[in-house]
């Protein structure tokens, strides 16, 4: 049987609000056993705790994204401290740079990247990191990061980089989460690194809404598509599906300190 696990969805999004419960029923019924619903903010970190205590397949990473950074003051980190020692919040996430859409300033996006890189130490929770077009800056920051202290480490959300990017990373102890894209006619640099990277260090990931896989490109993203990832992995290493699938889902459970459904 397959079982797999979707390290990142926003099924907090108004795009599911018509039909959350059948989402998460066929996510169910295409393996995925486990959903991590990423925080994009302090209202969204809050609804996806709450979708945390209504479904069991679904744990939440709670944090203040890039776009939402001017957000983040006192008041919020202390919230989102307190939300972060809920008994299915796994991480600290989804958090880092964003110098594309600059919807935040860039001083201030990384004052609150720093800010919730020092919660994550303080409460030993892993990191989610989003990073587009701030790898430099990114990369000193974790570098800062993995000096200062033993902590648990995290993964490299939809990444983005080159290959030696990808490489210190995994030397620092991060994964490398895989997105839909992997599935397009057109795709170069992610074919790429899933045949360069050692298998027990990346991850499976949908972003649903966004970042539909092919065939369903152009329409909403959602947890079951999940497994068209792995099955583009299986394929771009010309390895079985059930070993894509074993190998990112006990990936997953062992960066978010997850047990296998049933397990006591």
């Amino acid at each position: 049987m397959i079982r797999l696990i979707d390290t990142h969805a926003h099924l907090d999004f108004p795009q599911f609000d018509a039909d959350r419960q059948e989402v998460i029923s066929r996510a169910q019924e295409a393996g995925v056993e486990t959903i991590v619903n990423a925080g994009a903010g302090l209202e969204a970190s809050q609804a996806g705790v709450a979708l945390s205590e209504t479904y069991p397949q679904v744990y939440a990473a709670v944090g203040v994204h890039p776009h939402e950074a001017k957000t983040l003051n006192k008041d919020v980190l202390e919230e989102l401290r307190a939300l972060a020692r809920h008994p299915k919040v796994v991480a600290i996430g989804e958090i880092g740079l964003d110098y594309y859409r600059d919807l935040s300033p860039r001083p201030v996006q990384r004052q609150a990247f720093q800010q919730q890189l020092a919660l994550a130490r303080e409460l030993g929770k892993p990191i989610i990191v989003h990073d587009r077009e701030a790898h430099e800056d990114v990369m000193n920051m974790l570098r800062r990061w993995i000096r200062e202290g033993d902590q648990p480490v995290g993964v490299m959300h939809c990444f983005s980089g080159d290959l030696a990017m990808a490489q210190e990373v995994i030397e620092m102890g991060f994964y490398i989460s895989i997105p839909g894209p992997v599935t397009f006619t057109n795709a170069r640099r992610l074919p790429e690194l899933v045949r360069a990277l050692p298998l027990e260090r990346l991850l499976i990931e949908t972003d649903c809404p966004y970042l539909t896989p092919h065939p369903h490109r152009g329409k909403r993203n959602e947890p079951a598509y999940v497994r068209l990832v792995a099955e583009a992995m299986a394929r771009i290493r010309e390895i079985p599906l059930e070993q894509v699938a074993h190998i990112t889902t006990a990936n997953a459970r062992a960066l978010f300190g997850l047990e296998a459904p049933g397990a006591t």
